[in-house]
């Protein structure tokens, strides 16, 4: 396989990952309603794109660090509007 093809494959991954959570990050915006979302299964994905990016800035590849970076300011800011919306404190 050749190196496009290999970048290809990151990029599409990196890019399906790192989008996957807009749709509910804008549900809960439109909604208000945090029925069905696991705060727990947020702050583990939190958890682990920090970990991702931590991995990607010893590696120094920039598109670890940037794709995660990005899903890590979606779930950050899914989690933020969570609380509240369930009026809690941040």
């Amino acid at each position: 396989m050749t190196g496009i093809w290999i970048n290809v494959i990151g990029f599409s991954a990196a890019t399906l990952t790192t989008f996957s959570f807009v749709p509910q990050f804008i549900k809960l915006l439109k909604t208000k309603r945090t029925e069905g979302l696991s705060l727990t299964m947020m702050i583990q994905i939190a958890i682990g794109l920090l970990l991702w990016i931590t991995y990607g800035v010893l590696r120094k590849d920039i598109v670890l660090i940037s794709a995660n970076t990005v899903g890590f300011v979606i779930v950050m800011a899914t989690i933020i509007i969570y609380f509240k919306v369930n009026k809690y404190e941040v």
